[in-house]
């Protein structure tokens, strides 16, 4: 039985978290971005979280990343004629970005990261408890 199986569990939550975190700072690093390589405004990524088996026999599960999807809602319009890349009538397609939504997200991907941070510490303590004890 390998007993360091439970840390996989809570490193692969903390890498899959870590990633969500990263698409979210990209997120918002371009909610004004009005012009990509691919045309358009930018379109807000969501990370696919799924779950993983470990272990079979002990049927330990962990995270993993899937994909990362664009969101498909609508660009947000807003009337600016000054803008570079206003239309005629001088609206411009923003990206669909909601920063409060965002931040949001960011708050509780951090709080899930160190979730798993604690759960790993204390796995962590638990075992060393237990070696101390088989001196």
């Amino acid at each position: 039985m390998d007993i360091f199986k439970s840390f996989d569990v809570s490193a692969s939550a903390m890498v899959a978290q870590k990633i969500r975190l990263n698409t979210i700072a990209s997120n918002l690093a371009n909610a004004d971005t009005t012009r990509t390589p691919e045309g358009g405004p930018y379109r807000r990524r969501d990370v696919v979280f799924s779950s993983v088996l470990l272990d079979e026999t002990r049927g330990l599960e962990g995270v993993r990343v899937v994909d990362v999807v664009e969101d498909n809602s609508p660009p947000r319009v807003i009337y600016s004629p000054g803008h570079p890349d206003a239309d005629a009538r001088g609206f411009v397609k923003m990206p669909n970005v909601n920063i409060i939504e965002e931040m949001v997200n960011m708050m509780v991907a951090t709080r899930a990261y160190e979730a798993n941070v604690n759960a790993f510490n204390i796995t962590k303590a638990m075992y060393l408890k237990a070696l101390e004890l088989g001196r």
